[in-house]
């Protein structure tokens, strides 16, 4: 990354880029992508783009409670302009089907 990308950069660039990349990541019982699942609640990204993810999973008896947070990371992390990544699972708010886009909704027969 030259110096002239990096000052081209937004923090909401790098946050947007890091959503586009959530979207490719799929809960395994579920047709729908974990952002519009509802499951990514923050996307921070500092002034030197590390980046903190907060995030919740279905439930906590969720079978990919171990691997789910790590595959986040690592593919957030993976977006070029990111210099590191962290993802923090939380509880509350507790996740519910109010949380998923309407896009998820309808895919899932909600609607």
């Amino acid at each position: 990354m030259s110096k002239k990308d990096i000052k081209e950069l937004s923090k909401k660039d790098v946050e947007n880029q890091v959503i586009d990349v959530l979207k490719t990541i799929f809960d395994p019982e579920i047709p729908v992508n974990i952002y519009d699942l509802g499951l990514i609640y923050f996307v921070i990204v500092d002034e030197e783009f590390n980046v903190k993810i907060e995030m919740t999973l279905t439930s906590p008896n969720c079978p990919v409670a171990e691997s789910l947070p790590e595959e986040v990371r690592v593919k957030a992390e993976g977006c070029w302009c990111v210099k590191s990544a962290e993802v923090e699972i939380v509880w509350d708010p507790t996740w519910d089907k109010e949380m998923m886009s309407e896009e998820a909704k309808y895919e899932l027969g909600f609607m």
